[in-house]
């Protein structure tokens, strides 16, 4: 099972948040209200899988605290947790080392996904960050999908291959994947599971 650190100074988001994940049979959650009492906790008993960050309680220093939570536990996943940082800090958390960035407007299944996104392997990016480089629009309204693109994202968020899309579709399996690589290149995302996520989160499908 799991195990996620929790680390904010606000005792409401922390033990919000830590009680919302706690509802989660997958995850076990432990919290601390400072990088050092987390990076304390980490180093005790109970092995930590995943910190999860706020960008600006005591010790973190912009992302010196990231840096520093890389040096001491390399081998943990570390995402960060903001209500007020820019797209261009998490991008640049990205870039020193952070495995995801999570606003704190973010809906509270959204972000139990965006855990279990980073939990598998994966790199979480929130797509509205993303689409500010867009030029502000959301998404949906960049996304352009094409009828087909948006039937072949419907059969890929059901957890289908290319060759059940292809037939359920009526298409050649090359072709289906021809789709897949337009959608991900319009939605701004990596993989296909990014593509589901996004799908649902703005009710693309």
């Amino acid at each position: 099972m799991p195990c996620i650190l929790i680390a904010d100074d606000h005792d409401l988001v922390r033990e919000t948040v830590a009680a919302y994940l706690g509802q989660v049979d997958e995850f076990t959650v432990l919290t601390a209200a400072s990088l050092d009492a987390g990076i304390k906790v980490i180093s005790g008993e109970i092995p930590v899988d995943l910190a999860v960050l706020d960008y600006n309680m005591p010790g973190m220093d912009g992302l010196d605290g990231l840096d520093r939570m890389r040096r001491s536990h390399p081998q943990i996943k570390v995402m960060l947790l903001s209500g007020s940082a820019t797209r261009e800090v998490a991008t640049d958390a990205m870039a020193r080392g952070a495995d995801g960035f999570i606003p704190k407007s973010m809906p509270a299944s959204s972000m139990v996904n965006a855990i279990r996104f980073v939990l598998a392997g994966e790199k979480y990016f929130p797509f509205d960050f993303a689409a500010q480089a867009n030029g502000g629009n959301s998404a949906a309204e960049d996304a352009g999908l094409s009828e087909r693109e948006r039937q072949t994202l419907e059969q890929l968020c059901l957890g289908l291959t290319n060759k059940q899309i292809a037939r359920n579709l009526g298409l050649q399996e090359v072709t289906v994947k021809l789709h897949v690589k337009n959608l991900m290149a319009k939605l701004g995302v990596s993989n296909r599971t990014q593509a589901a996520l996004l799908a649902k989160e703005r009710h693309l499908v």
